[in-house]
């Protein structure tokens, strides 16, 4: 039956109700106000919000401004624009805080190309492009890959719990509020917004082997209800049918943010050894909320742990890791920038200083201080999992992201045995999250079930 069928018979059927609701302005009222309230808290949320872990604070919608500005590009009149957020949010004026939230937007869309050193890089589309920019090392041999698999799992886990409490800080705010980080800073809970995308890119996998971006996509609007910054627009647009890569670029300022190098982990674990397919799934998924150098955060994770399977030296790791990234990119310009800071420092606070100068304007949730975090812990950490946990917490920044990932492959390259109990006790075997249909679950059941897809992969 055609949808015009169903409709006009649906209609047709319909009887009008005799006196229904003699207060029927009252329903009114009360639908109107709830929809009211929760367009003004969302608007409030983005000019102000604070982040439920660590209640650090953060002003998303100017981030915006800067994340566009970063990508070589002027926002009209942004100080006028900011300071009317400010009034408005000060006075409580909602009406005008819409307006001037609507008209941020709008200047960030329709933000005019300037000269920046941003174009001196070349800018990845496509999954081809990079691959033809780059040279993959060919497939290893993993031995141990369900144990290892379990390690990796665990140490996403403990890093998440630990960064979760700590992001959205410098290490100057850490060192004088908290000290020397070397424990949980609080008792731990698995709550976060990054193993989200994971599960919902293994059941994509699980119900089909070869899902593709829009694959993906579809998982992630069926199973995850809410995101942040990059991806709360891109499951905005995927709500409407926007599929990807439109879907990661379409009104998406946060495009090179940390949201997809914060998800690469389940790229590498599910390609052991195979630094060319990690790398492949990390563009498919990445694309679905980022581009160009967000998608190539998520091929360097996945990479990144990939590879943790088949490479005992950590340096030689961050090494080859960076091979993968095509060198006329800004990425690897960051990475390279992080690198060179390590081999001149035998200090890790010493290089991190001159990261956190030169990527002082970018936003902590942006992917290059974040990486740039990740390579500094692991160089002076090394395969050591106490030492690269206490580095990349003190790192600061977007801890949570960052430990993840980062804990996940130094995880993989030691083994399960070589984590403090202290790290493991606190966190046993016990996985919560806040995606439908998986919201209890069991780090050794997680594990168990990447490799069995994995397995459905045929590699």
């Amino acid at each position: 039956m055609k949808a015009w069928e169903l409709e006009h018979t649906y209609m047709a059927g319909q009887r009008p109700l005799l006196n229904p609701d003699p207060d029927n302005e009252k329903r009114w009222e009360g639908a109107m106000e709830a929809v009211e309230f929760g367009q003004d808290a969302m608007n409030r949320l983005v000019w102000d919000s604070s982040v439920p872990g660590s209640y650090a604070k953060e002003r998303v919608i100017i981030g915006a401004i800067q994340s566009v500005e970063n990508m070589g590009r002027e926002v009209e009149n942004s100080a006028a624009l900011i300071e009317r957020g400010f009034k408005a949010m000060e006075s409580g004026d909602t009406v005008e805080l819409a307006l001037v939230t609507y008209d941020v937007w709008a200047a960030c869309r329709d933000a005019k190309k300037v000269e920046s050193p941003y174009w001196d890089y070349t800018v990845y589309e496509s999954f081809e492009q990079y691959e033809s920019a780059v040279w993959l090392p060919r497939p290893e041999q993993v031995v141990d890959y369900e144990a290892r698999t379990y390690a990796g799992w665990l140490g996403q886990i403990i890093g998440g719990a630990f960064g979760t409490a700590m992001e959205g800080y410098t290490t100057d705010a850490i060192l004088e509020t908290l000290g020397e980080v070397r424990d949980y800073p609080r008792k731990p809970n698995t709550y976060n917004d990054d193993i989200t995308y994971e599960l919902a890119l293994l059941r994509a996998l699980e119900l089909n082997p070869a899902a593709t971006s829009a694959d993906i996509a579809r998982m992630w609007n069926a199973l995850i209800p809410s995101g942040w910054s990059a991806e709360d627009i891109a499951l905005k647009n995927i709500a409407r049918g926007i599929t990807p890569p439109e879907s990661g670029y379409f009104g998406n300022p946060y495009r090179e943010w940390i949201g997809a190098q914060m998800r690469g982990a389940v790229c590498g674990m599910l390609h052991p050894g195979n630094a060319a397919a990690a790398a492949k799934l990390a563009w498919e998924d990445g694309c679905i909320s980022h581009h160009n150098n967000g998608i190539l955060g998520e091929v360097y994770n996945a990479v990144l742990v990939a590879l943790s399977y088949v490479e005992a030296n950590s340096r030689t790791l961050l090494l080859r890791t960076m091979d993968c990234i095509p060198e006329d990119s800004e990425y690897y310009a960051v990475v390279k920038f992080a690198m060179e800071a390590c081999e001149k420092n035998t200090q890790w606070r010493a290089a991190w200083a001159l990261c956190e100068e030169r990527f002082k304007e970018y936003n902590w949730i942006h992917a290059y201080p974040n990486v740039a975090a990740q390579i500094v812990a692991l160089w002076y950490g090394g395969a050591d999992f106490e030492a690269t946990m206490y580095i990349v917490g003190m790192c600061g920044q977007d801890v949570d992201c960052n430990a993840a990932q980062l804990m996940n492959a130094v995880a993989i390259m030691v083994g399960v045995a070589a984590i403090p109990l202290k790290w493991k006790a606190p966190i046993g075997d016990k996985l919560d999250t806040y995606v439908r249909g998986m919201k209890h679950m069991t780090i050794s059941g997680l594990a168990k079930w990447t490799c069995e897809v994995k397995a459905k992969l045929g590699e």
